[in-house]
C-alpha cells in the first residue's frame, strides 16, 4: 500500500482514545471533539489525518501517548450517525492505511510542533489541528513499513 500525497493535500491530528480509534479504523471513518462537526468539514476529500491517542480508554483507560493510525479522507460529505438514543455525533469517511502504533516520545526532537516544546502536550488539548507536511511523512514513515511507503 502506497500513501499518495499531492500539493493540495492538508494534514490532521484528532486526538482520540486508543480504543474508539480502534471502533473508528474498523468502521472506516472519523470522529472527533465529542463528535462535533466542526473539525471534520475542515477535511477535505484526499486530506490525511492521523490519530493520537493519549490514553487506551477516554476517561480511565492507561496512559498510551502514541500515534495509533493514519488514514485519508474520503470524496463523502460529513454525516450524522445514530448511536445511542441522546448520542447522536457527526462522522467523516476515512480510508486507513494499515500501519503500526508509535510512541511520540520517539518522534518529539523530529516535529516542528514539538521539538523544543516542553510543553508539547498542550497543543493536542485541541482535540483536532493542522500540521505540515514534513512532520506528517516523519509520522507516517514511522508508522507504515518503508517498502510499503512512497512519497507521491
Amino acid at each position: 500500500m502506497s500513501v499518495i500525497t499531492n500539493q493540495t493535500s492538508r494534514y490532521w491530528i484528532g486526538v482520540v482514545s486508543a480504543s474508539h480509534v480502534n471502533a473508528a479504523v474498523e468502521g472506516g471513518f472519523a470522529q472527533l471533539c465529542h463528535g462535533k462537526a466542526v473539525s471534520l468539514r475542515q477535511m477535505s476529500p484526499g486530506d490525511w489525518l492521523i490519530y493520537y491517542s493519549p490514553r487506551t480508554d477516554m476517561s480511565t483507560g492507561k496512559p498510551l501517548q502514541a500515534f495509533t493510525a493514519i488514514g485519508q479522507v474520503k470524496d463523502s460529505p460529513v454525516y450524522k450517525y445514530q448511536m445511542t438514543e441522546s448520542f447522536v455525533p457527526f462522522r467523516r469517511d476515512i480510508r486507513y492505511v494499515p500501519c503500526r502504533e508509535v510512541k511520540i516520545a520517539s518522534l518529539l526532537n523530529e516535529l516542528d510542533f514539538t521539538r523544543g516544546n516542553r510543553n508539547w502536550g498542550f497543543t493536542f488539548r485541541k482535540g483536532h489541528f493542522e500540521i505540515g507536511a514534513e512532520d506528517f511523512m516523519t509520522i507516517a514513515a514511522s508508522m507504515i513499513d518503508h517498502e510499503d511507503f512512497q512519497i507521491c
